[in-house]
């Protein structure tokens, strides 16, 4: 397969067929440099050279009641993670600081949980007022289940996107969760967009899905168009049900993230939960396809450090999209010891 000519038909338009995307799937190892040069034709049309980095906050952890298969907070894991309600609003304001610091575009906080209480939501809007009155950050939320009153005071308190990810493909959702549907995702997403937030919404490959299901998902996110497609790779912790799944290794993460560039031109692309266990020393390399990543872990695991990616950043000849940092030779400053 020609990858630049199949770019040059998807940046004219032309959406990505099922049989091209059956065709990147069964792309031979060989292939994978000029497979990723395709894909960065489309990256570097519709976002340059730009990175932009991305910081989590673990808001409320634990004692989730859903039995997400691949989660370490889940009803169903066993896995070691610290139990602790919605951090004040000083707690939050302070990981909103530690986002500018390691020069984040956008900061998102994230609970544990089905959906928010009304009480949560008072508590999460007081906290975004506050946060965006003394950063120029990008708010996202990640809040589990959500209806449209609810987004809509979130829309109004400055929240600019929603998080909530497909994860996998409709027909595969049942295995993976019981809890709640794949419907009630695409709900809960609908309800975010009717409100006027801009939607994050993404996938978690490596949970033992199949083709068919990879290529759903693909469709489905192309469909919905979010501004934000996030790309998690299975980071199989000890003591949760999906333990023992092997990992695609880098080829297969690589060719998965080219992929939904192809599928989806125009959509942020994020690196994010998994990379640094399933890509390894190929990291750098996904910057091809995606324009985004996440710094200094993730929810329950820790992840590459705030100066090594602006490190690997530079080094691979790309530049941070640094939200409220004008100046080029912005420097992160050092993540303490305990981060």
């Amino acid at each position: 397969m020609d990858y630049r000519e199949l770019a040059d038909r998807v940046m004219g338009g032309e959406g990505l067929s099922q049989e091209e995307g059956e065709a990147i799937l069964d792309s031979p190892d060989e292939d994978l440099l000029v497979l990723l040069d395709g894909a960065f034709q489309i990256r570097l049309r519709y976002f340059g050279r730009s990175v932009q980095i991305h910081q989590l906050m673990n808001a409320k952890s634990g004692m989730c009641p859903e039995d997400c298969s691949y989660c370490s907070q889940s009803a169903v894991s066993e896995a070691e993670v610290e139990i602790y309600g919605l951090l004040d609003r000083e707690r939050l304001a302070e990981g909103a600081r530690r986002a500018i610091d390691a020069g984040s575009r956008r900061y998102c906080m994230v609970i544990s949980g089905r959906g928010p209480t009304d009480a949560e939501i008072d508590h999460l809007v007081e906290a975004v007022r506050e946060i965006k009155e003394t950063s120029g950050l990008s708010i996202c939320l990640s809040l589990g289940l959500l209806d449209e009153k609810k987004a809509r005071r979130l829309k109004d308190a400055g929240v600019d996107r929603l998080n909530h990810n497909l994860n996998t493909g409709e027909g595969y959702y049942p295995e993976i969760c019981s809890t709640h549907t794949y419907a009630d995702r695409m709900e809960t997403l609908a309800a975010a967009r009717r409100a006027g937030l801009e939607l994050c919404s993404g996938v978690i490959f490596g949970q033992g899905e199949r083709r068919e299901d990879i290529l759903d998902v693909c469709e489905a996110l192309r469909a919905m168009a979010p501004e934000s497609i996030p790309v998690n790779f299975l980071h199989a912790i000890p003591a949760t049900p999906l333990e023992g799944i092997p990992p695609l290794g880098p080829v297969q993460c690589l060719r998965l993230l080219c992929l939904m560039r192809f599928y989806n031109p125009r959509s942020e692309i994020r690196v994010a939960g998994g990379r640094e266990v399933q890509l390894r020393e190929h990291q750098a390399m996904a910057l091809y396809p995606a324009n985004s990543l996440f710094v200094s872990g993730y929810l329950t695991t820790p992840g590459q450090s705030a100066e090594d990616a602006h490190r690997m950043i530079r080094d691979m000849g790309f530049e941070v999209d640094f939200a409220g940092h004008s100046d080029p030779h912005f420097e992160v400053r050092p993540e303490p010891a305990s981060a």
